[in-house]
């Protein structure tokens, strides 16, 4: 899933080649894609297009008129420009909004799922949308002041920072890069991080997720890759020697996606096989 340094740049990069475009036309050829029907798509056309900006792990595409897409990537969405118009055998565009000379800004999603979505919604009712109202701050440039209150919970760490409503932007991925670089085990739980810790684990967030998007920045333009190259250290890459102190990675396996540490740095040389004993490790 495209978290928030891959959004970000998608953002930037996005604002920066479309600010002042204007909108020939815009479709949903994905069934499920478009969750609201007033104001149409329709009522894009002949609009201009005045920034791409992020909240959390979605984009917010303005135009002139008071009109905005609200847009989630969810798992395997993309968005992309594109100097031309999609296909009709294109089975992976989800939206379309062509621009009046000649490049498509295209929503496109791989795989069977259809769970990429996108909102066409009035600027006084964006932000009291629940996709963006129940937000929590978001994780970047600057982690919120209250971090450690957010996190005080009875729940491992690796849990309270993918949940958006606690801070937005971190997912599977950057959570695995933020504990490695906090020298913090995912299973600790938010209770019990004392103020070093909650500082040490705000400054990870900060410098981990900078550093990706500064990453970006250096080695990607548009049109950007389908699959964005991950400058990921830990995050999938257990069996391979932790870069800071050489241990073998490990992982545990959920039904879903996988979690990634070092029991040297994180663990106390603990290593986790599975859920069931997630418990150990506080």
């Amino acid at each position: 899933m495209p978290e928030l340094p891959e959004v970000e740049l998608t953002a930037r990069l996005l604002d920066a080649a479309l600010s002042g475009a204007s909108v020939e036309s815009a479709l949903a050829p994905g069934l499920n894609t478009l969750k609201t029907f007033a104001p149409p798509l329709s009522a894009l056309e002949g609009r201009a297009l005045r920034r791409v900006r992020r909240r959390g792990k979605q984009l917010i595409v303005e135009f002139d008129g008071g009109l905005a897409l609200l847009l989630h990537l969810m798992s395997a969405g993309r968005l992309q420009l594109y100097d031309g118009r999609a296909s009709p055998r294109d089975r992976t565009s989800r939206l379309l909004v062509r621009l009046a000379d000649g490049r498509e800004l295209r929503l496109r999603e791989f795989g069977t799922k259809q769970a990429a979505w996108a909102k066409l919604l009035e600027d006084d009712a964006l932000a009291s949308d629940p996709a963006l109202a129940r937000l929590g701050p978001d994780a970047w440039p600057e982690p919120p002041s209250d971090l450690g209150e957010r996190l005080a919970q009875p729940r491992p760490l690796y849990a309270s920072l993918r949940d958006q409503h606690v801070i937005a932007g971190i997912g599977r991925s950057w959570v695995d890069e933020i504990l490695w670089t906090a020298r913090i085990s995912p299973f600790k739980r938010g209770a019990d991080l004392d103020a070093t810790e909650v500082e040490t684990l705000a400054s990870a967030i900060r410098t981990t997720l900078g550093g990706a998007l500064e990453h970006y920045e250096r080695t990607l333009t548009l049109p950007l890759p389908d699959k964005l190259p991950l400058p990921l250290l830990v995050h999938r890459h257990a069996g391979e020697p932790c870069p800071r102190c050489q241990t073998t990675l490990e992982s545990v396996s959920f039904e879903d996606y996988v979690m990634s540490y070092c029991p040297f740095c994180q663990t106390d040389g603990r290593v986790l096989k599975d859920r069931r004993l997630s418990r150990l490790l506080k």
